[in-house]
């Protein structure tokens, strides 16, 4: 190991125990932070921060490795999320340890995510490009029909569908419970994390990234990329799942719009936003833009936005507004993404991504 990987990884490690003892301080930021951060409403922001950036951490394995541009990986993280809310109330009440009925439905949630990525990955893989897109996007639409249609009034429809805690640990049920889901947020991050840099240094994530930049080369010495292909985009679904029976426990149930295309491209915003260079940048992309969205909604509904002019007030009012006017500012002034920013500062110029990426996995 060079000195410069050891450095990262003290510098991972330090970060890592910094966020784990964070619950336990008295840190405020005003504006960014709705109260000190010990308290629940702090600490649920924050978590769902966490998810939402392992989420985004999977799908830049996804779309900055292999170069899978997909509009369907919302359709993987709600089926972790009502998976196992499903598997969980169909055991019910029963003999069986709550702690093994728990353990056993994360489980049969993560088996049936990875036959729902195989599924899903083997017949979209078929195709390239834009026309793998639109085949995501269409097994993403028809997942999120079914979750509304409420077959069998399993899904619960419109309304949801809530967690039964019958079998949940207490630990992780309650809102005074909530510095055990943040760590769990924590734990579902550092997981995520560990599983891309694995994927992303093996043999199958040097060749997805040479299927990247030239498939056609790839087919010339003797690899199938479809093969390879299929593995990365079944481990960034199965990762997504994970992020999605996370957000379940966190959030005490899950909604439609998780199941949705939209949701897909918010994460694709938040991945470009970090930078598709670097994995960090995936993780701050998704914990930057989660703060972002939470606080401007709240300064949406504020008075003194309300006091404002009609010129000033009508978009200030608007927190989508201004995160794409943040987001079109990016791509234009930070075509590296936040990952890139460090490099600008340093060269004063700007770097091309596939530059930057060799410099951080250097």
């Amino acid at each position: 190991m060079t000195a410069k990987s050891l450095r990262l990884v003290i510098g991972g490690i330090l970060l890592v125990v910094a966020l784990a003892v964070l619950p336990l301080l008295a840190i405020e930021i005003p504006g960014v932070l709705p109260g000190p951060t010990y308290t629940p409403g702090t600490l649920q922001m924050l978590a769902f921060a966490l998810l939402i950036a392992a989420l985004a951490l999977s799908y830049r394995m996804m779309f900055g490795l292999a170069g899978l541009l997909s509009f369907g990986h919302a359709l993987f993280f709600a089926a972790g999320a009502y998976g196992l809310a499903m598997t969980l109330e169909a055991f019910g009440p029963s003999d069986w340890p709550s702690p093994a009925i728990f353990v056993a439905s994360i489980g049969i949630t993560l088996v049936a995510g990875v036959v729902l990525a195989a599924t899903v990955g083997s017949l979209a893989l078929r195709v390239t490009g834009i026309s793998f897109a639109m085949v995501t996007l269409a097994f993403a639409q028809a997942g999120s029909v079914l979750i509304r249609r409420n077959p069998g009034g399993a899904t619960g429809g419109e309304e949801g569908i809530p967690l039964d805690t019958a079998n949940v640990p207490p630990e992780l049920v309650g809102v005074v419970d909530t510095r055990n889901l943040y760590w769990m947020a924590l734990g579902v991050l550092v997981a995520v994390y560990l599983v891309v840099l694995w994927v992303e240094r093996s043999r199958a994530g040097h060749v997805a990234e040479a299927i990247r930049e030239n498939e056609l080369r790839v087919r010339v010495i003797g690899i199938r990329p479809y093969d390879v292909k299929l593995l990365v985009f079944i481990v960034a679904s199965v990762l997504a799942a994970v992020a999605g029976m996370g957000y379940l426990l966190l959030q005490s149930g899950a909604a439609p719009r998780v199941a949705t295309a939209d949701f897909t491209l918010t994460v694709l915003v938040i991945v470009v936003l970090g930078g598709v260079g670097a994995r960090w940048g995936a993780i701050v992309g998704g914990i930057v833009y989660t703060l972002l969205d939470q606080r401007l909604t709240a300064l949406a509904g504020s008075d003194a936005v309300a006091a404002l002019p009609d010129v000033l007030r009508i978009p200030l009012s608007e927190p989508l507004f201004i995160l794409g006017t943040l987001f079109v500012l990016v791509v234009l002034f930070l075509p590296g993404g936040i990952a890139g920013l460090p490099d600008r500062i340093r060269t004063g110029k700007r770097q091309h991504p596939a530059e930057r990426e060799e410099a951080v996995d250097a």
